[in-house]
């Protein structure tokens, strides 16, 4: 059951409406996304490449770039090592073309997801050292390889991390003591004495960022925003501050793409780029790159930017289509199998763990993380998912907004080999006898209540249908884009008067119906979500359910509380406003 909480923020909304020309209605969304002075309104309305921050004002930024400059000038071999996700992918990218237009002498290194795990290894140090590299760059890693670093040093070799995640520490006497590498320079807007004014970035923007201070030409900053973009939305950031501004302006860029190889997966998925959104980026290109580095190697993905030949851009976009739809075949079971030991488990202790820790010995490993996100999304409890790896058991965690994952496994790493990551995600390693230890471990200490449990539906503004207007709905659209961190409005009415319902589609599994406002007009309704759940729903009011879905008229008054959105409904030329019934209570 949901909680249902409608924000209740302050402001003059009556005179932002005037100030900035927009509905009261548009103006209360905007405070309730915590965008408060007129400076920051007029940004978030209208906010362009004026947003970004200037990249000088990060940590150890213009360290790094020195010392990158420096082996560029004296041609050294420069190395860059990133990592098999999409932002891993992205941000090795940005910096593979960035510092080749600078002259540098540069190749790139993603380790394996299957054989290598995450981040550096000794492996990828000592084959960089036997190629004679003499700088070592990463991307997307590298803030939590204390030892990796300290051999590169070693073996000659020099080292400048850039990097996104949380940095890695002890607690002593009460204290965090944070474990930074010893690199000759580290960027990462999360670490100790940071300056920079916002620290919820990807790595690929770290990247970019980077070859802005180098001096990068302004053409290739340009195209790289591209990657910047994609990354930012696959890597599920906030998309509040200049990452709002940053994937806006990205999106516009991707919709004629200097890039063969997205220009030709946009093809080969079918979209329209013209229509090119937030949702596209992070559930059907996105996904498409993540497989390669799930199933094979993510130098695929990486090949699918770098190319400029147009038949070798729709052959790999081919390659990665095919590769997510095995991909997907393979969650679905791994899931299935994953909800039947946990309801097993559960019916036998009478109740859900508190943090599921789900051992699939036969899943791919490198499905782990979806599945546990999957999980998270079934049961909004905490979910991690092992897998037996070539040396012990892997695994990805998936959290809610009450369980920070990454300090949780700080607590229980004693029982760990290996773990990392941030509030709601990590991935970890550990020895097989240790996952019920684990799991034991975790749910003792997961302080965590029932209320935790129960997804908070944040209502923007309790709205009669009456007051929907193509305005409004058009005005809608300077909120955009929509995603973590700056959700698509909630709109909710009590007692909405229905007056027909029915199940459509091929796989019958949308409910179209008509809604009578009060002022008497009449409008389209729709719903994606739970069929059987407001099945259930409807026979709880005492009406014959399933008649009614099949389009027969209510035996009785219906009327429904729900939440919604709104939106035009275009077809064969006519414009109708419909609402879209994402929840109901």
């Amino acid at each position: 059951m949901s909680n249902w909480v409608v924000s209740a923020k302050k402001a003059d909304f009556q005179h932002i409406a005037e100030k900035f020309g927009i509905d009261p209605v548009i103006a209360r969304i905007i405070r309730n996304r915590d965008v408060c002075t007129e400076e920051e309104i007029e940004t978030y309305l209208h906010g362009g490449i004026e947003a970004l921050h200037d990249p000088h004002e990060m940590k150890g930024m213009d360290e790094a770039s020195r010392i990158i400059l420096e082996e560029i000038q004296k041609g050294s071999k420069i190395r860059i090592i990133g990592d098999y996700d999409v932002d891993g992918i992205c941000s090795t990218y940005i910096l593979v073309k960035g510092l080749q237009s600078l002259g540098a002498i540069v190749d790139a290194e993603i380790p394996h997801r299957m054989k290598d795990g995450y981040g550096l290894n000794e492996r990828l140090i000592r084959e960089a050292s036997e190629a004679g590299i003499g700088l070592i760059v990463t991307c997307d890693n590298g803030i939590a390889a204390k030892d990796q670093i300290a051999l590169a040093k070693e073996l000659g070799m020099r080292v400048v991390v850039t990097d996104h995640h949380e940095v890695p520490f002890e607690e002593k006497d009460g204290e965090k003591q944070y474990l930074l590498p010893e690199a000759e320079a580290v960027v990462d807007p999360k670490q100790p004495g940071e300056t920079y004014p916002f620290s919820g970035i990807c790595g690929a923007v770290v990247a970019w960022k980077l070859l802005q201070v180098l001096g990068v030409k302004q053409d290739i900053i340009d195209l790289l925003m591209e990657p910047a973009a994609v990354a930012t939305v696959c890597d599920v950031m906030d998309l509040l501050d200049e990452n709002r501004a940053l994937v806006k302006l990205g999106i516009e860029r991707l919709k004629e793409s200097g890039h063969a190889g997205i220009r030709a997966l946009m093809e080969v998925t079918g979209l329209d780029k013209e229509k090119l959104s937030v949702y596209h980026l992070g559930f059907v290109l996105g996904p498409c790159m993540n497989a390669t580095g799930r199933l094979d190697s993510a130098k695929t993905a990486l090949s699918l930017w770098q190319t400029e030949d147009r038949g070798e851009a729709v052959r790999l976009a081919n390659e990665l289509k095919e590769m997510n739809e095995s991909r997907k075949e393979m969650t679905e079971y791994g899931k299935n199998t994953a909800i039947a030991m946990i309801e097993e488990q559960a019916a036998k202790t009478g109740k859900l763990d508190d943090v599921l820790v789900v051992y699939l010995p036969d899943c791919h490993e490198s499905i782990a993380g979806i599945i546990a996100g999957r999980l998270k999304e079934k049961y909004h409890h905490p979910a991690i998912v092992l897998t037996k790896a070539e040396e012990g058991v892997k695994g990805s965690g998936r959290s809610i907004e009450a369980y920070h994952m990454f300090e949780k496994l700080t607590e229980a790493k004693e029982f760990l080999t290996k773990f990392g990551g941030h509030k709601l995600a990590a991935g970890l390693s550990l020895k097989e006898e240790n996952v019920e230890v684990l799991r034991d471990f975790l749910n003792a200490h997961a302080g965590l209540c029932q209320k935790d449990f129960e997804p908070k539906v944040v209502i923007d503004v309790p709205m009669p249908l009456s007051y929907i207007s193509e305005n409004l709905i058009q005005q809608l659209t300077l909120l955009e884009p929509f995603g973590n961190g700056n959700p698509k409005p909630v709109f909710a009415q009590k007692n909405v008067e229905v007056l027909s319902l029915k199940i459509i589609g091929k796989n019958r599994n949308v409910v179209k119906g008509t809604v009578r406002t009060d002022a008497g007009k009449t409008m389209e309704l729709m719903y994606f979500g739970d069929i059987p759940q407001f099945q259930a729903y409807l026979e709880e009011k005492g009406l014959d359910a399933a008649s009614v879905l099949e389009g027969a008229r209510p035996n009785g008054p219906c009327r429904i509380t729900m939440t919604y959105y709104p939106q035009i409904s275009e077809f064969r030329g006519n414009r109708t406003m419909q609402v879209i019934m994402t929840d109901f209570a």
